[in-house]
């Protein structure tokens, strides 16, 4: 049977249900659902533009974040993005695909980066996240 390990990473958002940031089974680093969330809750690429509390939502900026976390939760493991072999996006608008892959394309390449499916969904559980990504590595056991 494959060693198991479940992890919370500190100086991270704390997942808001009964789920670890990641999951290792043996050789293989499963990353929950990750946003641009940032341990205070606040969220990156979320800016309050005017006194009547009017947002400007960023998805390049949430992007970043959302990798430069699965980064930091990849690190925790002596794995990196390198080590990523499959992504899976959500995003809450379509139109904000060009904006994401324009960042997206700055971490990976086609020929070294994970396989990719990116889907539309209704909504992420805050109405300020743009994009959450779930994300699997192979990094074996040393």
């Amino acid at each position: 049977m494959a060693q198991t390990n479940n992890k919370l990473i500190d100086g991270k958002a704390t997942p808001r249900g009964a789920y670890p940031h990641i999951k290792r089974v043996g050789d293989y680093v499963y990353i929950s659902g990750t946003s641009a969330r940032k341990p205070d809750n606040t969220i990156a690429g979320a800016h309050k533009v005017d006194a009547m509390g009017t947002m400007r939502l960023d998805i390049k900026e949430q992007t970043a974040a959302v990798l430069d976390n699965i980064k930091d939760y990849l690190n925790t493991e002596g794995a990196g993005l390198e080590d990523l072999i499959d992504l899976t996006t959500f995003l809450v608008n379509m139109n904000d695909f060009a904006g994401y892959n324009e960042v997206y394309a700055q971490y990976f390449t086609a020929e070294s980066g994970p396989a990719r499916t990116t889907v539309a969904v209704h909504q992420l559980p805050n109405p300020l996240l743009l994009i959450e990504i779930k994300a699997t590595a192979y990094k074996p056991l040393q």
